[in-house]
């Protein structure tokens, strides 16, 4: 089979390399899966540069989540069956042909969503449902702030925030993003340049938002600072612009908000009934109808690092897929 292998980290994706492997038979409470799509996160990125808190031992296949269709069982699994389509979180592996997979990281894939759909679902909406609902405890009729809202994480949670009933403020860098989030829900837009706090106390009369939603870091998270209401929660969902920014302490004293982390894998891993409720309602928004994860490009595993690349310099809208199928 053919897989995408990271065998030394680097910035230039170019880098890495399409090459025929070998699996070793699944093991015990392991499933091999026939890999139909992945989906390309930021996480991913960030691993085979080397700038990631986790870091596989090299060589690698990257790509954390995907849908697959099962082709074997290891023994002591009896959770699926050979020929089901499962949605899997693998954490690295899913950028191949075949991946074996830990039994208990599949979920059957929702029969209304492609491939492609269904690869993208998991990541970016358990991450805005986590950060949300648990950890910024939106609540309706709250303002949500979301920065770099056209990205994958951050369309979700335009989505996720619009279903808990805010009014979503979303930001974006270029007027093409701009308009995908409008489309996606977003009760108002605005640009993410210099100077956006005065637009989002002009929306909220001065008030500021309840929640901000920040995958951005940097001066953005600087900024947010001057547009957070009383009270109001300020997450902390990584850091893309690259610079890790720092607070006076004094300010969350004197505004009264909160500063929150939000590691939605570690939620789940260290609280997995919450997390298991998580999926749920993902789960049951898109079997209503309600989410269907926007997918702006597709690749072939050939063109992987392609994809990779549209993350890493910031141009993707929505999901970036990468397909194993012709």
């Amino acid at each position: 089979m053919k897989a995408l292998l990271c065998e030394r980290l680097s910035s230039y994706l170019t880098d890495l390399t399409v090459k025929d492997l070998t699996l070793p038979p699944p093991g015990e409470g392991e499933v091999r899966l026939r890999m139909l799509a992945a989906s390309v996160n930021f996480p991913d990125v960030l691993m085979v540069q080397g700038l990631y808190q986790a870091k596989p031992p090299l060589p690698f296949t990257p790509g954390m989540e995907g849908v697959g269709r099962v082709l074997a069982l290891g023994p002591g699994v009896d959770n699926v069956a050979v020929g089901d389509r499962v949605i899997a979180g693998t954490g690295i592996g899913a950028f191949a042909e075949e991946a074996n997979v830990a039994a208990d990281r599949l979920r059957p894939a929702p029969e209304r969503l492609s491939d492609a759909e269904a690869a993208a679902l998991t990541a970016a909406y358990h991450t805005a449902y986590v950060a949300l609902h648990f950890r910024g405890d939106l609540k309706e009729g709250e303002t949500l702030l979301v920065h770099g809202a056209a990205g994958g994480v951050g369309m979700a949670a335009v989505e996720v925030g619009k279903l808990m009933g805010a009014t979503v403020i979303a930001a974006a860098s270029t007027r093409e993003k701009r308009d995908a989030v409008q489309k996606a829900g977003a009760d108002h837009v605005l640009s993410s340049e210099p100077g956006f706090y005065k637009k989002v106390r002009d929306l909220t009369e001065g008030r500021g938002a309840d929640v901000i939603y920040d995958p951005v870091g940097g001066d953005v998270f600087d900024e947010c600072v001057r547009c957070i209401a009383f009270g109001g929660r300020l997450l902390v969902v990584g850091f893309a612009s690259g610079r890790i920014p720092q607070i006076p302490v004094n300010m969350p004293l004197i505004k009264g908000f909160s500063v929150v982390g939000v590691r939605a894998g570690e939620f789940r891993r260290r609280i997995p009934e919450l997390g298991q409720q998580s999926v749920e309602q993902i789960d049951a928004w898109v079997d209503e109808g309600l989410l269907t994860p926007h997918v702006s490009a597709v690749f072939p595993l050939v063109e992987a690092p392609k994809a990779m690349a549209l993350l890493k310099d910031r141009k993707a809208i929505g999901k970036v897929v990468v397909t194993m199928t012709d």
